[in-house]
Parts: structure tokens; C-alpha cells; sequence
């Protein structure tokens, strides 16, 4: 374990150099991992345990065939790596629970009853187990039941995993039954591809989750997008300007500033008009969105926001409720602007140098 210092507070975490992948496989080496659901995190977390030698099922339901035919082209065989749900959970020792959590509350009853003693149950949200008294996910006295939750979609699991990188990941233990718990835990961590993995609990993960996904991470990025765009459409801005200053530079340019080095370093390499005009309205910004902020967390603290996922995911129509939402979103005049946008980039040489752009600095940057 590696002690590291987060701003003033220190924190222990676990990187690849405390836990290799050699000892991973040592830890797993008898083990059968069942990947429960084929469709947003099970793929990638499959692929990557497959990939780093460990000994790989899928349990995917028929009644779901673009995820089923997707598992069979990512090569698992029905009838020796692909079954259905309770025949892989059967079979396994370690059972990844890996579909939607309103999924999860509809075959819990069934999954229990494949559950042996020293079986680990394992989940990438603590949801289900949290809010237990809404899903009835009880997980019985007689297995171990640990989380690893990457810190990312499915697909950039995968791509983060391919490029060596890989994706920060939590890991909690809920219950230790067999008294390996946390070695297992943390093996199947390094085996899906964490870079590195930090400690929480199955609470902190779900409140500090719901609370990112609803805020900064998807919600609130893009409504603070569509307001800007709004704005500078209603004062006679272009589509493709708008979409430019409110979308494609901060994907493509500034947010990648951020990520190589910090904000400040950020607004460090930005023009110095940029860097005012952030820095006087940075706190206005935090001012507004604040109480904003402190509703959302209590919302999910409270459960209600775990309320409103299981009856609006739950329902026989959400499939067709979900597309025609996101229809509306992708068809947009914003969204329309940034497909427009995506196919004007110019083409990469192959050694992250645009061909249209080598040797010629970002405006932002002068």
C-alpha cells in the first residue's frame, strides 16, 4: 500500500507496484468469475480480466440477444463461456453483478439461490446493497461480498486498459465471510484494469456516484452547456461558433490542459484575458450552483433519487421513453452542430499531431 498525500490529506491506495498482476493471478488462480450482464460495464470488465489470463464466464440473458450476439463476437462460446444468468452463476465462485440496478432487483431472487458458502459476490455500485430496503438485495451470511467501481464508463475501461493506462477504481468490503475478502477484492481490481485503487465503503461510493453523475460528470455539464449555447444563439452567434466556444474547445483542448497537469496549469497556458475573466467568475459560478449542489446530495442521501431510478428504470416502456430522450438531445440544433463539428477535425498523422495543426499553437495558448 502506497501512502499518498491528496492536497494535505493523506491517503492510502493501492497501485500495481504494491499488487502486480502476477499476484492477482495467484490470489484468483482457482477461481471461476462469472460476469453477470453483457452490457455497459460487463464487456469491458470481461475482455480485461480475459485478456490478464483469468478464467472468465458470461451469464447473459437470451431474452437480451444484442447483448448475448455481442458476447459471442467478442468470442465466448454459449454452452462453455456464455450461459444464461443462473446456469454462469452456478458455476462461478466469484459472481460479478455487473447489469443495470433496477436489472439487479428484478433477478436478485433468482441469483441468490445459485449463491454458494465462499462464493464472492461482487458489485461495481454499492446501490442495490445500500438501498437494500428498495431493491430487497440481501446478500446471505455465507459469501463474501466486495465492490470495485472503475472510475469511468465500460468503454473507457476497455480503451484505458488496451493503452496500458488504465482507470482509477474504489474497492470496498461490505462482508467477509471467508477471510480473503479484501485479497480478492483487490485482485479482481488490478485484473479489470485499475491504474490504481483507493478505499470507501459501499455508502460513500453510492452517495459520492449518484452525486457525480447527477452533477459535474454528466448533469450539470451538459445543462451549463446548453445554457451557454442558448445564450449565444439568442445573440445572433453561429451554430458552429457557439457550439465552438461552449463544446469543441473545452473537449479537445482545455479539458485535456487539466488533465495533464491541473486547473491552475490550465489557466496558466490560456491568454491573459482568459485567465481574468475565469477567475472573476469562477466563484460567481460556485456561489450559484452550491445550494444547487447541497439539494442533489441530500436528494440522495435521502434515497429519493434511488426512488425515481427504480420506478422510472423499472417500467415496461422505459426502453422507448429512454431512446426518445435521447433522441431529442442527439437531434438537437446543438448536438446537430457538434456531429457537423466532429466531421471538420482534421485527420490525426498517427503520432497525435494533426497534420492541419503541427507546429501551430491553440489561440487559447498565445
Amino acid at each position: 500500500m502506497a501512502t499518498i498525500d491528496f492536497g494535505g490529506v493523506k491517503e492510502t491506495v493501492i497501485t500495481r507496484k504494491e499488487f502486480p498482476i502476477s499476484r492477482a493471478r495467484r490470489v484468483l488462480k482457482n477461481e471461476t468469475i462469472a460476469i453477470i450482464g453483457y452490457g455497459v460495464q460487463g464487456p469491458a470488465q470481461a475482455l480485461n480480466l480475459k485478456d490478464n489470463g483469468f478464467n472468465v464466464i458470461i451469464g447473459q440473458s437470451k431474452e437480451f440477444i444484442k447483448d448475448w450476439n455481442r458476447a459471442k463476437a467478442d468470442g465466448f462460446v454459449p454452452g462453455k463461456t456464455l450461459f444464461e444468468i443462473e446456469e454462469a452463476a452456478k458455476q462461478a465462485t466469484v459472481i460479478q453483478v455487473l447489469v443495470s440496478d433496477a436489472a439487479q432487483k428484478a433477478i436478485w431472487p433468482k441469483l441468490k439461490k445459485c449463491l454458494n458458502p465462499g462464493d464472492a459476490l461482487y458489485f461495481s455500485h454499492g446501490f442495490s446493497v445500500v438501498y437494500s430496503d428498495l431493491t430487497k438485495v440481501i446478500p446471505p451470511d455465507f459469501v463474501d461480498v466486495i465492490m470495485v467501481a472503475p472510475k469511468g464508463s465500460g468503454t473507457s475501461v476497455r480503451r484505458n486498459f488496451l493503452t496500458g493506462a488504465g482507470i482509477n477504481s474504489s474497492y470496498a468490503v461490505y462482508q467477509d465471510y471467508t477471510g480473503r475478502a479484501e485479497e480478492r477484492c483487490l485482485a479482481l481490481g488490478i485484473g479489470v484494469g485499475s491504474g490504481y485503487l483507493f478505499p470507501t465503503t459501499f455508502e460513500k461510493e453510492v452517495y459520492s456516484d449518484l452525486t457525480g453523475e447527477r452533477g459535474v460528470l454528466m448533469g450539470a455539464l451538459a445543462g451549463i452547456m446548453e445554457a451557454q449555447y442558448d445564450v449565444l444563439r439568442q445573440n445572433g452567434h453561429s451554430p458552429s461558433e457557439a457550439f465552438n466556444e461552449t463544446v469543441e474547445e473545452l473537449t479537445q483542448s482545455l479539458i485535456r490542459l487539466v488533465d495533464e497537469n491541473g486547473m491552475d496549469w490550465m489557466y496558466s497556458n490560456c491568454s491573459a484575458t482568459a485567465q481574468r475573466g475565469a477567475l472573476d467568475w469562477r466563484p460567481k459560478f460556485k456561489k450559484a450552483t452550491l445550494p444547487l449542489f447541497k439539494d442533489l446530495y441530500k436528494s440522495v442521501k435521502s434515497g429519493a433519487e434511488t426512488q425515481r431510478v427504480l420506478r422510472v428504470c423499472g417500467g415496461k416502456n422505459y426502453k422507448e421513453r429512454l431512446d426518445k430522450e435521447l433522441s431529442a438531445m442527439g437531434n438537437s440544433e446543438m448536438w446537430l452542430a457538434g456531429k457537423a463539428v466532429r466531421t471538420l477535425r482534421p485527420k490525426t498523422t498517427g503520432k497525435g499531431i494533426t497534420k492541419a495543426t503541427k507546429g501551430v499553437a491553440g489561440r487559447k495558448s498565445n
